[in-house]
């Protein structure tokens, strides 16, 4: 059920500038930790909260967390909390996948993904919705948490994404990204400039729309999910905490 899977996105003629480049992004400063809670609404109505967290548990490695909560009539829907979690780790300047667990709640346990990204063996192993996944891990592949971190990092670095290798569940799939301008936010945080970016594939009527905030590490200040056109899920920033 996130809201992001923002899945994850160029090229210079000359070789010494793409070694420098390269360089350059290597060494750039990794994604600042933080957490950030979002109202969460679906078809316009406020329907609970969502938490987005992102901690580092090692110099190169780190844990992004997602937690979607449903309030008042919404939880007689939505009675479990739904979890997302993602490890990762940063290696040549780009994000790598270790692990990624969705748990949908006692009542949806059929839902729920385990996956385990083996790059020495080059595959990804474990369960989606109860059916065993052994698949081939291409280079560059993301996980639905993941990607956001990869995107984040690519616009930091001065990238363009256009392209993201997403796994989703049984299998990798390509996802398109555009940016689609920019646009001040009135938040609780106050007024907050973003650019906005779309994904989606082409052979679905399901886009993702993501207002990242470049002053704040492109963190994303809203979200929203359209299916055949109308937006049923949105996120809005309520919250955000940053790391010093």
């Amino acid at each position: 059920m996130s809201l992001f899977p923002l899945r994850r996105l160029p090229g210079l003629s000359v070789l010494a500038l793409a070694l420098a480049a390269l360089a350059a992004r290597a060494e750039s400063p990794t994604v600042q930790p933080f957490t950030a809670t979002y109202a969460l609404e679906w078809h316009g109505i406020t329907a609970g909260e969502s938490t987005l967290t992102l901690k580092q548990i090692s110099p190169s490695s780190y844990d992004y967390s997602s937690t979607n909560r449903a309030h008042g009539l919404f939880r007689v829907i939505f009675p479990d909390p739904i979890n997302e979690e993602s490890t990762f780790k940063i290696e040549g300047g780009h994000v790598m996948p270790l692990s990624y667990r969705e748990d949908n709640g006692p009542d949806r346990s059929k839902q729920n993904v385990s996956l385990e990204f083996d790059w020495n063996a080059k595959r990804v192993h474990g369960t989606a919705e109860e059916k065993p996944v052994d698949q081939p891990l291409a280079p560059g592949t993301q996980d639905p948490l993941s990607v956001q971190i990869e995107l984040m990092r690519d616009l930091r670095a001065g990238e363009a994404p256009t392209q993201f290798l997403l796994f989703d569940k049984h299998e990798a799939k390509q996802y398109d990204y555009t940016r689609d301008g920019q646009e001040p936010l009135d938040t609780p945080l106050g007024r907050i400039d973003t650019v906005i970016y779309r994904s989606g594939r082409a052979d679905s009527s399901v886009v993702t729309r993501l207002w990242l905030a470049p002053s704040l590490g492109y963190v994303p200040m809203q979200a929203e999910r359209r299916r055949h056109g109308k937006v049923d899920l949105s996120l809005h920033i309520r919250q955000l905490k940053q790391a010093p």
